[in-house]
Order: structure tokens, then C-alpha cells, then sequence
């Protein structure tokens, strides 16, 4: 580094200190060796830096830090100037051009708009910060600030949200709603002591079973293929148990559609719309006329991090993420429905006949039953089952 890029990015930061916003800085990067490769994220919110002093290189880092703080410290005092101050990042497995992407598109234009660019949300689609398990493990470290996200990544901060997409019992929206409403001072309760807030909840869509050259008429009828199981979904997991002899496929969400084209997997149990928007349903030929369960979602954000943002910027966060979480849950309800109708046409549809329909509910009550002996309380289940 030369000495005049050193004075002049010094001076700069003198200069910040003097205006009084070096208080939130991370001293340890502008002072002292910074090692090849570290990810040290350096930022001065107000100004809207967010430079990685390991990745950037030192010398830039400090060209870049020296010069908007002169730039700042030339506007400090102009009235109503304003600079990009804060950032949270938000994951989702979700595609950006899939409904749930076109809502949250919306939101962060609300945030930006009604902060007048002072806060911004970032979302990262398509996996971007891998599966849902990887999304809560950097919430919880602080490397990410929330996530949209199904009940199977919100159990890693609070297992009993899961139990909501038990099969058999909530297989109409007004049954899910009020079960949902009647255990959510609980669940978000639960999220809380976990770290993070809830915005808002929503939902993926009502589960069917799918298949590729064989109908699934019964649940045996998984028995010698090779069926899905989303590798942290206990539901899914307890219920190819209860089935028995069935041998599932436990792979991440981003595995599947190479699962499917390779042959690995030819089931599945998915919401008809999740299923066409993760490219999954272009290759199954059949779908089982029969409601698992809903798969539902929330938006989460850390509470720590909400809570380091100032007061009227984080009331704008949660009110529009409200409006997005209501927009979701009601536009998902309406496209999953739309879903199944198009799959429908295309695909051979599986129709049971009532003694095939026991078959599934004696399953279905055998899955709760295992899920009952550790994964939930068997009050819990019991509570649950007498709402359905």
C-alpha cells in the first residue's frame, strides 16, 4: 500500500470519526494485519459500505472507505441527504421468477421505497445459501438475516412448527388456519427463544404423492421404488416407516431434479405448484387424487439483527413483511389449486376407491402414532388431532 493511499484513507475515517458514525465500525479492520482470505465484513451503515477487506484486498478496501467518507463528510451536513445505510439478507429455496420470487420482489421494493433508501432487503433464491438446515445454521451464526422458509426449516429453530404438516389431519385451509392460529402464540413464542421473529406466515401448498411409470394407489405401492425424502423432514421420514419396506431416496431439495432425470428417484410427495416451479413435475407421469397434508412456511428474520436497527426502519420491515406474508399465503392457496388442476391434465390421475382411502388413513394414523414417540410430544399430536 502506498503512503498516499494510506494517509488519504486515514484522513477519511478521522473524518468519520469526527461526524460521529465510526460508533457501529469494526475497528480490527482498519488496524492491524488482515490474513489473505478472511472474511471479514467490514461496513460503515450509514454510508452504505459493505466491502470484505479480505476479498477486496487492503489497499482497495481502504481507497474505497477513504473516499465516501470524504464524500460523506461532504454532505453530513446537507439536509435530507440520504445514503443506503442498512442490509438484510434474506435466503429462500424458491425461485426468483416463481410466485413466491414475485412477491418478495415486491417487498423489497416496499422497504427500499418507504425507507427512502435508508434500509434494503437482498434476497437470495434458488438455494443460493444451500438447504433450509444451512439457511437456520447461518441465522443463527449472524451470517444471514432471514429466510423464507417451509415448517421443515423452521423446526431447526423450534421442532414442533413441523407437526402442522402431520398427514391426514389438515387437509383444507379453514382446518390448517385455525390450527395454525390457535398453536401460534406457541410456535413464535418457541421461534423467539431460538433468535429469530416472525414476520409472517404462509404456505407451499397441499401435499400429493407423484409418481413416474406406476401408479400410487396405496401406500405400499412406495414398496421397491424409489420415493423422496427431503433429508430433514421427519414427516416424511416417519411415514415411509410406518409404510414399511420402503427404502427412500434422502436427498436436499437442490438433488432432486437430477435424482429424477437419472432415474435415482420416481416419487415424490410435493405441493402440485412447488412441484412445477422447482421443474420437479416435467418428470412424473402421475399424481394420487389424495391430500396429504400442508406444507406451510413464515418469513423469519434474527432477532438480533432486527433488533440493531433503528426503531422506524424496523416498523417498515415488519409492516410490509406482513403485507408480503399475507400476499403470499393467499396468491400460493390460489396458484397450488391452479397447479394441480394443470397436472391433472397432463398427468394420469390416480382415483382411489374408499377401501384404498382407509388404507392411507390407517397410515397416516400409524405415522403420528411414531412421531408421537419422540419427534413431538404425544400431547402435542393429540392436541392437534382433535382440531383436525
Amino acid at each position: 500500500m502506498d503512503q498516499g493511499t494510506t494517509a488519504t484513507s486515514r484522513e477519511g475515517l478521522s473524518t468519520l470519526v469526527a461526524i460521529g458514525d465510526i460508533g457501529r465500525f469494526p475497528l480490527d479492520c482498519v488496524a492491524g494485519p488482515l490474513p489473505a482470505g478472511r472474511a471479514a465484513r467490514c461496513s460503515i451503515r450509514r454510508y452504505g459500505v459493505a466491502m470484505n477487506a479480505g476479498t477486496v484486498g487492503r489497499r482497495t478496501w481502504f481507497k474505497r472507505v477513504g473516499a465516501l467518507a470524504l464524500a460523506g463528510a461532504g454532505a453530513a451536513g446537507t439536509p435530507g441527504h440520504a445514503w443506503a445505510a442498512e442490509v438484510l439478507k434474506i435466503a429462500t429455496l424458491y425461485p426468483k421468477t416463481s410466485p413466491w420470487g414475485e412477491v418478495l420482489s415486491t417487498w423489497e421494493r416496499a422497504v427500499k421505497e418507504k425507507s427512502g433508501g435508508r434500509i434494503e432487503l437482498q434476497t437470495f433464491y434458488n438455494g443460493y445459501y444451500g438447504d433450509e438446515a444451512a439457511m437456520a445454521g447461518l441465522i443463527r451464526e449472524g451470517s444471514l438475516g432471514g429466510a423464507v422458509m417451509s415448517s421443515v426449516g423452521l423446526a431447526k429453530f423450534h421442532q414442533p412448527i413441523l407437526a402442522l404438516q402431520m398427514p391426514g389431519l389438515f387437509t383444507t385451509w379453514a382446518k390448517l388456519d385455525a390450527a395454525r392460529d390457535a398453536m401460534r402464540p406457541e410456535f413464535e413464542a418457541g421461534l423467539r427463544d431460538a433468535g429469530t421473529t416472525v414476520i409472517g406466515w404462509y404456505d407451499v401448498g397441499m401435499v400429493s404423492a407423484f409418481s413416474r411409470g406406476f401408479p400410487v394407489r396405496a401406500p405400499a405401492d412406495f414398496k421397491g421404488r424409489k420415493p423422496w425424502q427431503w433429508r430433514d423432514d421427519a414427516i416424511v421420514k416417519h411415514f415411509f416407516q410406518a409404510i414399511g419396506g420402503v427404502t427412500p431416496v434422502p436427498l436436499n431439495v437442490a438433488e432432486v431434479l437430477s435424482a429424477l432425470d437419472s432415474g435415482a428417484v420416481n416419487a415424490l410427495l410435493q405441493s402440485p405448484l412447488a412441484a412445477e416451479q422447482f421443474q420437479w413435475a416435467a418428470k412424473l407421469d402421475r399424481v394420487t387424487d389424495l391430500v396429504f397434508g400442508p406444507s406451510v412456511g413464515a418469513i423469519v428474520i434474527s432477532k438480533k439483527q432486527l433488533d440493531a436497527i433503528p426503531a422506524d426502519l424496523r416498523q417498515i420491515v415488519l409492516d410490509t413483511g406482513k403485507v408480503a406474508a399475507s400476499a403470499l399465503k393467499n396468491r400460493i392457496r390460489t396458484e397450488d389449486a391452479a397447479a394441480l388442476a394443470r397436472l391433472k391434465d397432463r398427468m394420469t390421475v390416480v382415483t382411489l376407491t374408499a377401501e384404498e382411502r382407509n388404507w392411507w388413513s390407517g397410515r397416516f394414523k400409524r405415522t403420528r402414532e411414531l412421531l408421537a414417540q419422540g419427534t413431538f410430544s404425544p400431547e402435542l399430536v393429540t392436541r392437534l388431532e382433535s382440531m383436525a
